[in-house]
């Protein structure tokens, strides 16, 4: 037989039609045109935050607050709103990552079959779906209305927690779900306990993904100011401590200062934005250096 079925010389590769070509060809024009398509609107809009960010962003911007001034004179700053944002992010994922990944690992680890397991990946996909403004109706109920305590950065922080439960509970339940299984059989086969296989194992192999997904959990809370509206009011002076009386955030300072017509204000509301980008930069960018200078698990 000379030639085979498909029309190729014997001992070669097969000739791909020329149908087969176009559609190829088709799909990667399509699939390239697609992603130009989706980055020319991130890409326009990250220009107009740094060029119009830029012409405010200084450092008597990071440095001074607004107090004192209104929102029509020159100078002030944010430094009181990255104060308030970074505390508040910071508390939100020193409660929300570790419950979060608890919950990961009992759902991959221990609930399989598990009448609680399911219970808990339901209302996982309940919270998932819930709007910031519900959860900041939550809290404000229960923590400011019930229970009687003051505005504050910390009810911001419970607010945001909620938001980002279910992205760390689903970033922990995937990444553990592709820790090949061998490697958990390995170690039960030398005698290793699960929960020291879990620790020492699985979670270390895990630990790239799991950082990623808790970046974007960090993310989509840093820019929400739906719930920061109702739960931390407003201030333009510094207050350094999240448990006492209220404080500003970057997105509520942006939000009141381009609601002000005066230019002034809308130039410190776009440094503000540029401001906030960076800052989700830099904390991607120190999560994923830590994530890759991670020491090897020892022998």
């Amino acid at each position: 037989m000379s030639i085979t079925a498909t029309g190729s010389p014997p001992g070669g590769l097969p000739k791909v039609s020329a149908r087969r070509r176009a559609a190829d060809l088709t799909v990667r024009v399509l699939v390239c045109a697609a992603f130009v398509l989706a980055v020319i609107p991130l890409a326009s809009v990250l220009w107009m935050v740094l060029t119009r960010g830029l012409a405010r962003l200084d450092l008597t911007f990071l440095t001074y607050s607004m107090n004192g001034l209104s929102s029509g004179d020159e100078g002030g700053g944010a430094n009181h709103a990255i104060v308030g944002t970074l505390q508040q992010v910071g508390l939100s994922t020193a409660m929300a990552v570790p419950l979060g990944v608890l919950t990961g690992i009992y759902l991959v680890e221990y609930g399989d079959g598990k009448r609680l397991a399911r219970v808990i990946t339901f209302f996982v996909d309940v919270m998932t779906g819930i709007p910031s403004i519900v959860a900041g109706l939550f809290v404000m109920a229960f923590w400011l209305v019930a229970l009687g305590f003051e505005y504050s950065g910390f009810a911001g922080s419970l607010a945001l927690a909620i938001l980002m439960l279910p992205t760390v509970v689903r970033a922990t339940e995937e990444m553990l779900k592709l820790v090949p299984g061998d490697l958990r059989e390995a170690s039960y086969a030398l005698g290793v306990p699960r929960w020291r296989t879990v620790c020492f194992v699985v979670l270390p192999t895990a630990l790239t993904g799991i950082v990623t997904g808790v970046m974007l959990a960090v993310a989509r809370v840093m820019g929400e100011t739906a719930p920061l509206l109702l739960l931390i009011f407003v201030t333009d002076a510094i207050n350094a401590n999240p448990f006492a009386g209220p404080q500003g955030s970057l997105p509520t300072f942006i939000w009141y200062q381009a609601g002000d017509p005066n230019p002034q204000a809308i130039e410190r509301a776009w440094a503000a934005a540029l401001t906030l980008i960076l800052l989700i930069m830099l904390l991607n960018l120190g999560a994923r250096l830590l994530a890759r200078l991670r020491k090897p698990v020892s022998r």
